[in-house]
């Protein structure tokens, strides 16, 4: 049995489609479960996959990192979760992503095992519907609720269990962002997001370009440090009570430093 990796932060799943070929967001896939009547629920977990397109065309599919391995859902209830796959990929919109399976899914009733068919799993996956919007540079976490009591069904006669998936999927951004311009930049300036006394993230305006970002920061009030360098002949600087909201980038504009 995989050792489960519980989660508190974020970072990734996503993609495609952006007019920036560059643009990147940061997702984390989650799995999580409803308790059920079973004693264990162990799905065996390949790879998961994540697409970009309304149809969901076979070829426009992408493979995450994932994290694969036996997982037991009964494991994953009363809050805990585990990241099954995450990473960085171009920013833009996702419509749906994928479980892949493979063949060794189980239940287990009464402390007895029994094989957990899961039809089809192998070839076309576990599809569920997302339809979100990535924003470029920011972390997103995408976390499914897999409720294993609906999921699970006992077919009859034939004693066989038989997986029907019943499983919810929510994103939601774990952070925000700070971005602008500051000039000149020929020597280079240093660019802090500071709260209270910690520096949560930095960013460098250099030569060609004096753009900043101010990336995977808490919802919460900042200090934008501007710091030229002792050599420099320009002054540092700073703006205060910069808002950050969570899924969103605030642009503070153009800063002009002085000599």
């Amino acid at each position: 049995m995989r050792k489960l990796i519980l989660s508190f932060l974020g970072l990734a799943l996503i993609f495609l489609i952006g007019c920036n070929d560059n643009a990147t967001t940061k997702i984390v896939v989650r799995l999580t479960d409803s308790p059920g009547d079973y004693e264990q629920v162990n799905i065996d977990l390949l790879s998961v996959q994540a697409h970009a397109d309304q149809g969901g065309e076979e070829s426009g599919w992408i493979t995450l990192d994932s994290n694969p391995g036996i997982y037991d859902l009964l494991e994953l209830t009363d809050g805990v979760e585990t990241v099954i796959a995450d990473g960085d990929y171009p920013a833009g919109r996702i419509s749906q992503i994928r479980l892949i399976l493979g063949d060794n899914n189980t239940v287990v009733v009464d402390g007895e095992t029994f094989d957990l068919d899961v039809p089809s799993s192998s070839q076309s996956g576990l599809k569920l519907n997302l339809q979100e919007e990535l924003t470029d540079g920011i972390t997103y976490s995408v976390l499914l609720d897999f409720d294993a009591a609906k999921s699970v069904v006992h077919a009859g006669n034939s004693g066989k269990y038989i997986l029907k998936p019943v499983i919810k999927a929510v994103s939601e951004a774990l952070d925000g962002a700070i971005q602008g311009t500051v000039l000149p930049a020929e020597e280079g300036v240093a660019v802090y997001a500071i709260a209270g006394e910690d520096t949560l993230s930095t960013s460098y305006a250099v030569e060609g370009n004096s753009d900043f970002f101010l990336g995977g920061l808490p919802e919460g009030s900042f200090v934008v440090s501007f710091d030229p360098g002792d050599s420099s002949a320009y002054q540092p600087s700073q703006i205060d009570d910069v808002s950050v909201s969570l899924g969103e980038i605030t642009n503070v504009g153009e800063t002009v430093l002085v000599q």
